[in-house]
This record gives C-alpha cells, sequence and structure tokens, in this order.
C-alpha cells in the first residue's frame, strides 16, 4: 500500500533511506534537467554554461528591509543592481548583448515582506517584448494588482517562497505576517494565471523541519506550474552563518514528500541548498526520491544518473524553467 504524505513525513531516518534506497518513487520521465544559470559559477567536465546567459538582477541593489537572519542581504550582493527603471532596461540591454537569452528579476524586500516591483513593471514589459529575453521574477508577498500586471507584461514565471511556519517567518525573516499571507499570495498567483513556481525551503528554522509540510499542503490548494525545493545553507557574515544546514535525508524527506503531492508537478531541487561533504549525498537522495531536475548537479549526481539509465539535458536557465522544458 502506497505510503500517505502523513506516513512519509513520520519516516524516520533508517524507514526513509529504506524506501528511498527501494528506488520508488522513480521520475515520472527517464529525462533529467540540469540547471546552471550564471549567477553562480559552475564549471565541470560534464557541462560549462555560456557566460551571462542567465544573470540575476536586483531592483534594491544590496537593500534589503528584512535583514532576515539568514540572508543579511548577503545573496543580493552577487546580482546586478538596477534601482530605477532606466537602469532596468540599460543593465538588461547590456546583458544582452553580452549573450544572456534571460534573467531573474529579484530584491530585497520592504518591511510587509513584498519585493518593489510596480514601478518596475513597464521596463519588465519592454525586456520581454524588445529584448525578447526570457524573465523570471521573484515576487514575495504579492497584491492581485502586481500579479495581474506580471501576467498582462508576459513574465515567464513568478517565483516565491512559500513559509508554512510561524515561528520561521517571526523569528528568521523578522516579518510581522502570518503564514495565511503566503497563502493568499499563492492564490492571488493563481488567479492571476500567472505561471509560477513555489520554492520550499528546507531547515530555515534553525536547520530544522518546522512547516515545510504545510507549506506543501498550502500549495496543493492551487496549481504551480513547477515546485522547487532547496534548503537553508549556511552564509558568512550572518546571524546564522554557524547554523548547523539541514541533513541530507531531511531535505530527501521534503523531497518524497512533494513528490507523492504533487506527482506530476515538474519537481526541482534548486541552487540554494547546502554546500560541501553532503552536497553530493543530497542530490542522490533528491534523485531517489523523485525530482526532474537539479540546479548546479554535483558531479556524483550527474554519474548516478548516467549510470542509471536516464537521458540527461543540461540548460543554463534558472530552473524554474522545467515548467516549459517539461512540455517538450
Amino acid at each position: 500500500m502506497p505510503l500517505t504524505p502523513q506516513d512519509i513525513w513520520n519516516l524516520n531516518e533508517t524507514d526513509l533511506l529504506t524506501m528511498l534506497n527501494s528506488n520508488t518513487p522513480k521520475p515520472k520521465k527517464n529525462t533529467i534537467h540540469f540547471y546552471a544559470p550564471t549567477f553562480t559559477y559552475y564549471k565541470n567536465r560534464h557541462y560549462y554554461p555560456t557566460a551571462n546567459a542567465f544573470p540575476t538582477i536586483s531592483l534594491t541593489g544590496t537593500t534589503c528591509a528584512l535583514n532576515c537572519k539568514h540572508c543579511s542581504g548577503k545573496v543580493l550582493q552577487t546580482m546586478h543592481p538596477a534601482h530605477t527603471p532606466q537602469q532596468l532596461i540599460a543593465v538588461a540591454t547590456k546583458l544582452k548583448e553580452k549573450g544572456a537569452v534571460g534573467c531573474l528579476i529579484s530584491g530585497g524586500c520592504t518591511t510587509d515582506g513584498t519585493v518593489p516591483l510596480d514601478k518596475f513593471i513597464p521596463a519588465i514589459t519592454h525586456i520581454k517584448h524588445e529584448l525578447k529575453l526570457t524573465v523570471f521574477v521573484h515576487t514575495g508577498i504579492i497584491k492581485p494588482t502586481t500579479a495581474n500586471a506580471l501576467k498582462q507584461a508576459d513574465v515567464d514565471a513568478a517565483l516565491i517562497d512559500i513559509i508554512g511556519s510561524q515561528q520561521t517567518i517571526h523569528t528568521t525573516y523578522n516579518l510581522n505576517i502570518s503564514t495565511e499571507d503566503y497563502e493568499q499570495s499563492l492564490q492571488t498567483l493563481n488567479q492571476a494565471k500567472l505561471p509560477f513556481a513555489p520554492h520550499v525551503i528546507v531547515g530555515l528554522n534553525q536547520g530544522k523541519l518546522d512547516g515545510e509540510q504545510k507549506a506543501l499542503q498550502m500549495i496543493r490548494q492551487v496549481e504551480p506550474a513547477a515546485l522547487v525545493i532547496i534548503a537553508f545553507m549556511p552564509i558568512h557574515g550572518t546571524p546564522m552563518e554557524n547554523t548547523p544546514p539541514p541533513k541530507p535525508t531531511d531535505i530527501a524527506k521534503v523531497i518524497a514528500l512533494a513528490r507523492q503531492m504533487f506527482p506530476i508537478t515538474p519537481l526541482i531541487l534548486g541552487c540554494m541548498r547546502p554546500k560541501g561533504k553532503n552536497r553530493s549525498e543530497t542530490d542522490v537522495l533528491a534523485l531517489k526520491a523523485g525530482v526532474d531536475a537539479i540546479a548546479f548537479p554535483s558531479d556524483t549526481a550527474i554519474e548516478y544518473v548516467k549510470n542509471h539509465g536516464y537521458n540527461t539535458v543540461f540548460s543554463s536557465y534558472c530552473c524554474a524553467q522545467m515548467y516549459l522544458d517539461a512540455l517538450h
């Protein structure tokens, strides 16, 4: 008898590994997609993405009002800054001249958890229609007017982190909102008929599982184009730099749960996850748990896929592209 979502969530580590090593569940197709967008350096003997193919742009530069404990704005430092609509068009134009095929538009949040997108909508429309770039937008909490405007701009997909733990929202994100606000944002994107790829972050509450199951339950009420599982990774210079990351088996448990709850939705292990000695184990367990794609895969994961007879496709796009690649 197949395990229920609650059964999977309740598995201890030994039983989880037994389930994963039984080779069930399997990816729904015989092809695994690997993504390596160029906002992070990535090169191995299997794949070397074209420089500048898919960069990330921050609409707030390095500024974020939340100063979340796991990030403290450090991630924004890796992005191209564009503080005004004019700068956004200029940056995107220059990036296209350097070979970009698309970009991820992101930025820091305001005190209510939103990314200040509204004034940039005409510029985003220009980037889509005139520069003809693929555009993914990281939204944060989102209002209907913003979601509808992004839909009208023909944005390819919205990316949104979904937090299912009230404690994590308050203590890690420094936000005075509730899980219901994330649930409402999902409904907003769904109603706007804008393709969206929710991200569930494993271990954001001090490296422990807390709220991931609820986040998946919230996402199950809508129709995501793809589902991305990422995981807390300690970043130097943040209040959580010495916090242990989640174990590979914890990440795998959330992926196995997601696969059971979303049997036909493209399921991806995203770019943000712990580095170091556990990365290869995480990647292989993710494949055993049923992901269709991995961003920045380890050599071990690539070899595992090849040795088990899967076809492989490499891409320099953001992993959210998987929802479109899955259609072909």
